[in-house]
């Protein structure tokens, strides 16, 4: 087989590798799971401000997980989505199998995700010929909000209010202990009014101005530790799969102010609404053996 048709065979396999990848996204309910990220959502979720140089990398292939302005010719393996990049997309492989030496791909960096802003069809053709690593100018934008190459377009929406939280509160730098993850998406901007009312009752109680930061450390000394210590010890995230410590947290908060509503009594602690929590927990589920 010459290298005409190897080429033509190997766009051939990649355009059928991308067809079965995009059914079985479709089958499994989870289309954003293939779909290769656009840069300028990402950014715009994130609010990247700063960039630096970082010069000449040596990238790992299966990092770079999106593209600036063609995230629609490919999917998130990097497989052709568009019968029309065949000609391009042909003659980067036919120069690959000839060992020529191809200028350097030019990426962008965020946290450890990369994404393609000139070398779409080099970094397609080398995924599909299983090339590791791949040659790149790279130019890193930072941003508080963490991210990796595991990010999927379903995980823009939780980023972006993770952004506004963060520059409402400075939870990151004066809480860097605290794992900032919510399963509810509505619940960052709870988040940050719950420790904000914190904060104005601090005020009137302290009869002067609390910066965030004070209220911050107050909020995690007083509320937060001393429950995310209880959910800790008494497991109480093995009833809740998929959750995290800070879901619990706010649902515990809530369900204790509930339950004071209902029954009119202050008195009601932290470990009652969380029992309550996992009675209700049982009997939904009929789950047999978790204590109350």
């Amino acid at each position: 087989m010459d290298i005409e048709e190897r080429a033509d065979r190997d766009f051939s396999r990649a355009r059928r590798r991308a067809f079965l990848r995009r059914i079985g996204a479709f089958l499994r309910n989870d289309p954003a799971s293939n779909r290769l990220l656009s840069f300028e959502e990402v950014k715009s979720a994130l609010g990247a401000v700063e960039q630096v140089y970082l010069g000449m990398r040596t990238v790992p292939v299966d990092k770079i997980v999106g593209s600036v302005g063609r995230h629609r010719d490919f999917d998130r393996a990097f497989l052709p989505s568009n019968p029309d990049l065949g000609e391009r997309w042909k003659k980067i492989d036919r120069l690959m199998q000839r060992a020529e030496e191809l200028p350097p791909v030019s990426l962008y960096k965020i946290g450890d995700a990369y994404f393609v802003r000139d070398g779409n069809h080099r970094v397609s053709v080398a995924r599909q010929q299983g090339v590791e690593m791949i040659d790149a100018e790279v130019i890193e934008l930072r941003t508080r909000v963490p991210i990796d190459s595991a990010l999927t377009a379903r995980d823009l929406l939780h980023k972006m209010e993770l952004r506004r939280l963060l520059e409402r509160l400075p939870i990151d730098r004066v809480l860097p202990e605290i794992r900032l993850e919510l399963s509810d998406v509505a619940d960052y901007r709870r988040l940050a009014t719950h420790i904000e009312a914190h904060g104005f009752r601090l005020s009137q109680l302290w009869r002067r101005y609390v910066s965030p930061e004070e209220a911050l450390r107050d909020w995690y000394e007083y509320s937060y530790r001393p429950i995310a210590e209880m959910i800790r010890e008494e497991r109480i995230l093995d009833a809740f799969p998929n959750r995290t410590e800070l879901d619990l947290y706010l649902w515990i908060v809530r369900n204790r102010d509930r339950l004071a509503l209902e029954a009119r009594d202050d008195r009601i602690s932290p470990e009652d609404a969380a029992r309550d929590l996992l009675r209700r927990r049982r009997r939904r589920l009929q789950i047999p053996g978790l204590t109350s």
